[in-house]
């Protein structure tokens, strides 16, 4: 009895699981880095077309998006002494939450509307209101949104957004939150520096923005102090005077966007870094878009290819072939380089099919040398659908077992390729196996015509009626097959399963069938079938062969 073939899901043929695993855990790592390498080579078509897909659309979006340029200014909060009606008090060193506050101050609605009045940034194109993006759309349908949330601004800053009186209509509204949208305030770690950054289309315009904002920053300060000075006494005019010149001086570069011109120790704060304009764009960082693309189009084509895979039942490789019908492939043909089968004379093209041929008859001869009778043996040829090629594997093995000294006949089926010599044996054949069976022909009677040393026998015949009628399990058959084999090897080159029970007829007679599978196009489900049938009736299956594949 034979074992039957297991089915194979598309799983294990994917991922191997019915291969054995090495017991060695130190190449499990290797193994899998060389597995991957042997698929991305056989697939690497598909993986540089994905690769180079996504490298395209990646440029082409990098290329369409807008330059974004970025300035930051710095600021140092560091409290000094201050004098009020005429008394010496000394301020507190901010602790980590007062240097929370003064950041929320910087951030609050009244710095960011003053900024935003200032420098007269509500007919900015670029602050325009605009369309919601597919990404806004879909934020906004998942969640609440809330724009001013993205910047920092709190509740009480949302809510003046909404009561500000100077921002009088929808559009300036709209204007101040995408402003507010593009500036950022934050410390650096947990010190007492805070950055202010703003970001733009317009190069001129991050530094003018950032700069104003610590500016308008130092005027709120000194203008508080100004105030707190007033209330208390009027005899300290030059200390007014001194609070009036450095606020006058802050509210001056708020307007122009810049930093004041002179000292402003009273502001608790030092700019220790004026924003600047930039030199390139920091947005969009073009280079590093473009390879995550190609990334995303590798790992993509990965993607591709092991679906592919998964679904794709075709026989691709020898290896594949054996592991996935559990019986061994004896041989891989590559592409015939002439139709007639083997060449006389072996050229350079020729070597290559030659030694294939040559690999698949000692393969042959291997694993059928117990089953020889009588220094003969019968090898039955077959594939599930038409167009795999038997009828060429068959004439070259024949005739390169002819070549070697043996008497060789081949009972043809010319019908499953266009080879020229063996149609032209079949449309000049008097007689056929068919006719010698239908007709009770002895094998005296029966003419054979020898191409290239092989004597040559149609299994079927022209007359439709002989080939309808005719019973290959008919003794007559077995007793014409039998003295074959008296005088030397038989081939049989069997019809297609798929249309025609003939081939399970003849293959019982045979020592040894081979199932021939067409690389790229005969699945591993009808190689199975093939397996099946062939041994339900009763022949003896012991490999298959893979044309024109890689060897």
């Amino acid at each position: 009895m034979f074992n039957r073939p297991r089915p194979l899901d598309a799983s294990s043929r994917l991922w191997r699981l019915d291969e054995p695993q090495s017991d060695n855990s130190a190449d499990g790592p290797l193994v899998l880095i060389r597995s991957v390498i042997a698929l991305a080579y056989r697939h690497k078509v598909s993986l540089i077309a994905c690769t180079l897909l996504g490298l395209a659309l990646a440029a082409i979006y990098a290329r369409s998006l807008p330059p974004t340029y970025t300035s930051t200014a710095t600021l140092l909060l560091e409290p000094r002494q201050s004098t009020v009606s005429g008394q010496e008090s000394i301020q507190q060193g901010f602790d980590l939450n007062r240097a929370d506050s003064e950041l929320q101050t910087i951030r609050s609605e009244r710095l960011l509307s003053s900024v935003f009045e200032s420098l007269g940034l509500k007919d900015s194109p670029e602050l325009g209101a605009n369309q919601p993006g597919p990404v806004e759309r879909l934020i906004t349908i998942l969640g609440p949104s809330d724009a001013s949330s993205q910047t920092g601004l709190g509740k009480g800053a949302r809510e003046a957004v909404s009561g500000d009186p100077t921002l009088v209509d929808e559009a300036e509204r709209a204007a101040f939150l995408n402003f507010a949208k593009r500036l950022n305030a934050r410390r650096v770690g947990q010190s007492f520096v805070i950055e202010v950054e703003y970001a733009s289309s317009d190069p001129a315009l991050p530094s003018r923005v950032a700069n104003g904002v610590v500016s308008g920053y130092i005027f709120q300060a000194i203008a508080f102090k100004e105030q707190m000075a007033r209330a208390g006494t009027e005899a300290l005019q030059s200390r007014l005077d001194s609070l009036s010149a450095q606020m006058e001086a802050a509210r001056s570069a708020m307007h122009d966007g810049s930093l004041p011109s002179i000292p402003t120790p009273d502001a608790d704060a030092r700019v220790i870094g004026a924003a600047l304009p930039p030199l390139a764009p920091s947005a969009p960082r073009k280079t590093l878009i473009t390879a995550l693309g190609g990334v995303l189009g590798l790992l993509g084509g990965f993607g591709l290819v092991a679906v592919r895979m998964a679904l794709d039942r075709r026989v691709r490789d020898a290896r594949d072939l054996a592991r996935d019908s559990g019986l061994a492939c004896l041989g891989s043909i590559p592409v015939a380089p002439d139709s007639n089968g083997v060449p006389w004379n072996v050229g350079t093209r020729d070597v290559g099919f030659v030694s294939a041929i040559h690999d698949l008859r000692t393969s042959v001869e291997i694993a059928c040398t117990s089953l020889r009778n009588d220094n003969s043996i019968a090898i039955a040829v077959v594939s599930w659908a038409p167009g795999a090629g038997v009828t060429m594997i068959s004439s070259s093995l024949a005739q390169l077992m002819s070549r070697s000294g043996r008497y060789v006949t081949l009972f043809q089926n010319p019908s499953d390729t266009n080879i020229t010599a063996q149609t032209e044996v079949y449309t000049s054949a008097t007689a056929s196996l068919a006719d010698a069976a239908f007709a009770g022909l002895p094998l005296e009677h029966i003419s054979f015509h020898q191409v290239d040393g092989v004597a040559v026998l149609p299994i079927h015949s022209r007359d439709t009626n002989a080939n309808l009628f005719t019973d290959f399990r008919n003794p007559r058959v077995q007793r014409i097959l039998e003295a074959t084999r008296q005088k030397g090897d038989v081939i049989l080159d069997l019809p297609p399963l798929q249309g025609s029970m003939d081939a399970m007829a003849l293959a019982a007679y045979a020592d040894a069938v081979i199932i021939v599978a067409k690389c790229g196009e005969t699945t591993i489900e009808e190689v199975v079938e093939a397996i099946q049938l062939l041994r339900r009736s009763g022949a003896n299956v012991v490999g298959t062969v893979l044309n024109k594949g890689r060897r």
